[in-house]
């Protein structure tokens, strides 16, 4: 199922987009779409007979906005250095393990809302991402298929990422990953059941129309499957966390001088196969 949340910041309304690609009113039969529903089978069920059954009123979309798919998100926990192309790009060695870094929760936004870029930044930098969004609570999970077995689901995100704040003010990377609108979510929460293979997924990045980031997920140096694992190590995830995990080459900080950082009036289109498409706009904080 293709799960998503329409209406103005705030007060959106549970959605679906059907195998036909009409939008479907949710919200005769959840309250929204969260943890709590993730972690409710009965209730995905229920979602699923009714979308099934065609017993969902269609949405009209026009001029209606698309926030982010998932309400009340406990953690963003965010996977660095990720992809063997990008580590390249920048010249980083490949991490012996997951790097992990946060973003607040507040950080997250609609896929197509506006992206402000940080008073005083020159380094803001784009990055398409695969998220991971979980399902079952996850403890000390010990095997690939454990961890797959947890996650609910999958989206399109966008790490938007201010490099000097994250590399040349000390400290740790999150004061260049935690500026308000630093992470649009969406447009849709895929559940896992239509993406059978999490590491067959192209994901690319266009700014101003032109292409800058063209991977795959095959080139992730940790794959979905290990990132959930390991990070159970070290922390509980619970039903409505998400998992950034990583982007392929392509940034403004790999790219020679002078490195095309993004700007007010600059356009951000990302797409991940599958799971749909981002459009932001970049105005100033």
């Amino acid at each position: 199922m293709k799960l998503l949340r329409v209406g103005t910041a705030g007060a959106e309304r549970p959605a679906l987009l059907d195998t036909e690609g009409t939008l479907r009113d949710l919200s005769g039969v959840v309250a929204d779409i969260d943890g709590a529903l993730l972690a409710d089978g009965a209730a995905l069920g229920r979602v699923r007979s009714a979308a099934e059954a065609g017993e969902l009123p269609a949405l009209d979309p026009a001029g209606l906005r698309v926030g982010p798919p998932l309400a009340r998100i406990g953690k963003v926990v965010c996977i660095g250095l990720n992809y063997h192309d990008h580590a390249r790009e920048i010249g980083a060695k490949a991490p012996a393990e997951p790097v992990i870094f946060f973003k607040a929760a507040d950080t997250v936004v609609g896929p197509n809302d506006t992206v402000l870029v940080p008073r005083g930044s020159v380094k803001t930098d784009w990055e398409v991402e695969l998220a991971v969004v979980i399902g079952r609570t996850a403890r000390y999970l010990e095997s690939e298929e454990e961890a797959l077995a947890h996650v609910a689901g999958y989206a399109v995100a966008h790490d938007v990422s201010e490099r000097e704040f994250q590399i040349e003010r000390g400290g740790t990377w999150d004061k260049g990953k935690n500026c308000e609108t630093f992470n649009p979510l969406g447009p849709w929460l895929v559940t896992a059941d239509e993406v059978p293979d999490p590491q067959a997924l192209s994901l690319k990045l266009w700014v101003n129309g032109e292409l800058k980031q063209d991977g795959t997920t095959a080139e992730q140096i940790f794959p979905v499957a290990e990132v959930v694992r390991y990070v159970s190590q070290f922390m509980t995830l619970y039903p409505g966390d998400v998992i950034n995990t990583g982007t392929p080459a392509g940034v403004a900080l790999g790219q020679p001088e002078p490195k095309p950082f993004l700007r007010a009036g600059d356009v951000v289109e990302l797409e991940i196969e599958g799971l749909g498409r981002q459009r932001q706009e970049l105005k100033n904080a």
